[in-house]
């Protein structure tokens, strides 16, 4: 590291090795998101058993497997700034209390009702804690490396949401469903004890809202002593940075807002993707000729692929990222497509389904990494958290999309040709990504003010 007393804090994190104090970061975060997908999945592990204890229609609990998602959407949308302003550690720990008392009371709910308003208020801290995890792990990443480790800590998501499968067949049929939440409850309030003591706030951030030098100085003596040579911190940010303004007005700004609807459009159409065939594969294919044992069992390959985004993200530090996704949402296209016509040949639909959900989810999976790159830090946390939030209502489109088509008497081959049609969307919305915001090697970095003396 040179000499001068002013150090960059992102040169500081890119020229010495990932240390074990960003490994602690790492885990804490891979934790947050593991208990985001466990508690995100749980409520589909125990609707059956919702609907013999309570003796209610599959119809009823439409409320209860959809309030969750509004409330992601709202959690998500509404943190992001909250943390633009606040600080990220400060906002995870209250999303991660909230989630984790939230899906504790749920275990002790009574009714439809009452279980769709704790799920509800759940969905508000697991869709706060997602982008803010993302937020904070990517800024402490080297350059070289930050989509790799962001992408490899997003797979706490999808390992969280099985985790959750295999738990609730063991735990069920011991103690029933309330046990399945009541361990989604307890286990993050142990997290948030562990991040009260643990977590730092992001570096970044301190820097950028002008936290003292002895504060930066102790979080990055904790990767290398040689910060004890700095006597102020600076940062770089992208060139046409907004230099004013809140998290919202950065991401709305003339500088980023092409960008950002792109990025709201991506993933929205991916969610439409993997919501309209986790929610309907089952019920397609048994209508295309298979049993039902078989057809549950096909479908369940297809969300399987999400640990993909590590190649992802190794790709997306060596090449052009918005092309690596692109790529992924256009293949993903391909082969939902090829879905539709394979339906013929067990060995053949098995394969296409399990390399369908591998792509999708994969692509998917890297748009965190993606959009965490894309914004400046006082704009990075509203960014990442808007992204996921829009794009939960592509979630919503996606349930109700399949049931339209089927009203509509269109075809196997039909129906899964259309589904197709949102991953070129989201291809072609990173392509325009990419033209009006090129990922140019040679731009010249913009300095942030000091941090103090």
């Amino acid at each position: 590291m040179s000499q001068n007393p002013n150090v960059n804090v992102q040169t500081f994190l890119n020229e010495h090795p990932f240390s074990g104090f960003q490994w602690l970061v790492f885990g804490l975060c891979f934790c947050i998101v593991l208990l985001d997908g466990f508690d995100t999945a749980a409520i589909g592990y125990i609707a059956p058993s919702l609907i013999q204890e309570w003796g209610v229609t599959k119809p009823a609990l439409a409320p209860v497997l959809s309030a969750a998602l509004f409330g992601l959407a709202a959690g998500a949308i509404s943190a992001g700034p909250l943390a633009d302003r606040f600080g990220r550690k400060r906002l995870l720990v209250v999303s991660v209390l909230i989630f984790g008392v939230a899906c504790l009371a749920s275990s002790f709910a009574g009714g439809l009702t009452e279980l769709s308003v704790l799920r509800f208020v759940t969905g508000l801290g697991l869709g706060a804690a997602m982008p803010n995890a993302v937020t904070l792990m990517s800024e402490y990443c080297p350059d070289a490396r930050r989509a790799t480790l962001t992408n490899a800590m997003f797979c706490g998501f999808p390992l969280g949401a099985s985790l959750g499968g295999f738990l609730a067949a063991w735990m069920i049929p011991q103690w029933g469903w309330r046990s399945v939440l009541g361990l989604g409850g307890l286990a993050p309030l142990v997290l948030v004890v562990l991040l009260l003591v643990f977590l730092p706030e992001s570096v970044r951030y301190m820097v950028a809202k002008g936290f003292s030098v002895e504060r930066i100085r102790g979080v990055l003596r904790r990767i290398s002593s040689a910060a004890d040579k700095a006597t102020a911190f600076v940062m770089t940010e992208k060139a046409h940075a907004p230099t004013e303004g809140s998290g919202i007005g950065v991401v709305l700004s003339r500088s980023y807002v092409v960008g950002s609807v792109a990025l709201w459009v991506a993933y929205f159409m991916g969610l439409v993707i993997f919501y309209a065939l986790i929610n309907w594969m089952p019920v397609l294919f048994k209508d295309g000729g298979l049993d039902p044992k078989t057809a549950t069992l096909i479908s369940a390959l297809f969300p399987l692929g999400g640990v993909g985004a590590i190649l992802f993200g190794w790709l997306m530090d060596r090449f052009n990222a918005n092309r690596v996704i692109a790529v992924g949402y256009f293949l993903t296209a391909a082969a939902i497509y090829a879905i539709g016509h394979a339906a013929g040949s067990i060995g053949l639909l098995v394969a296409v389904v399990f390399g369908a959900g591998a792509i999708m989810n994969t692509a998917q999976s890297s748009m965190p990494a993606l959009a965490a790159a894309f914004y400046p830090t006082r704009g990075r946390a509203t960014g990442v958290a808007w992204m996921l939030g829009i794009g939960r209502f592509g979630g919503i489109a996606g349930s109700f999309l399949v049931a339209e088509l089927s009203a509509r008497h269109l075809d196997f081959g039909s129906i899964f040709a259309v589904v197709a049609v949102p991953g070129l969307i989201a291809g072609a919305a990173l392509l325009v990504k990419e033209f009006v915001h090129p990922e140019a090697a040679g731009a010249k970095p913009k300095l942030a003010e000091a941090a103090g003396h």
